[in-house]
């Protein structure tokens, strides 16, 4: 029995969605503190128009690679956003955690 490829990438995005909700339910989103950000000491770059990457985040314990907007960044970290089901997250990561989505 052959696959249905026509749909193939749209069943994937929705098996991803409802691993991202599941994994949203057992644990927070984690986001770096202000610590660790160092706001004040250093400079932040704001994108009026946020290019698309790939990311890893966690919740809880528990890592996920996401589809997300690099929103803003400083030289070690990065502010993302990101869509799970109909709701939009916010968090910031480290700066090795972005991949480029290319």
């Amino acid at each position: 029995m052959g696959s249905n490829r026509r749909y193939a990438a749209s069943i994937d995005a929705r098996m991803d969605d409802r691993i991202l909700q599941r994994l949203a339910s057992r644990g927070s989103l984690q986001s770096l503190t202000r610590e660790e950000l160092e706001l004040d000491h250093r400079p932040v770059t704001t994108d009026p128009r946020p290019r698309r990457v790939r990311a890893w985040v966690r919740f809880g314990a528990d890592p996920a690679l996401v589809d997300a907007d690099l929103c803003m960044w400083t030289d070690r970290a990065a502010a993302i956003r990101f869509r799970i089901g109909d709701e939009e997250r916010r968090c910031w990561v480290w700066a090795g955690a972005v991949l480029d989505e290319g």
